[in-house]
């Protein structure tokens, strides 16, 4: 997911992307303490996921929605 489109969401939908992606980083972590993970490099994708939309709450928190 790119920042521009991480950018258009409200701050309640944010929450809800947060809450999903690390619900998505945990399945993936559990299915490679199992060896059933396909691929590997989803987790690194999912943990940027998640710093990128932290990134976008903070932004929101320090100067508002007329950023």
């Amino acid at each position: 997911m790119k920042a521009s489109e991480i950018r258009k969401l409200s701050a309640e939908e944010l929450d809800a992307k947060l809450l999903e992606l690390k619900d998505e980083l945990f399945k993936l972590r559990f299915q490679q303490a199992i060896n059933q993970l396909d691929n590997p490099m989803r987790i690194n994708a999912v943990k940027k996921d998640i710093a990128r939309v932290k990134t976008v709450q903070r932004d929101l928190e320090l100067h508002g929605a007329n950023s």
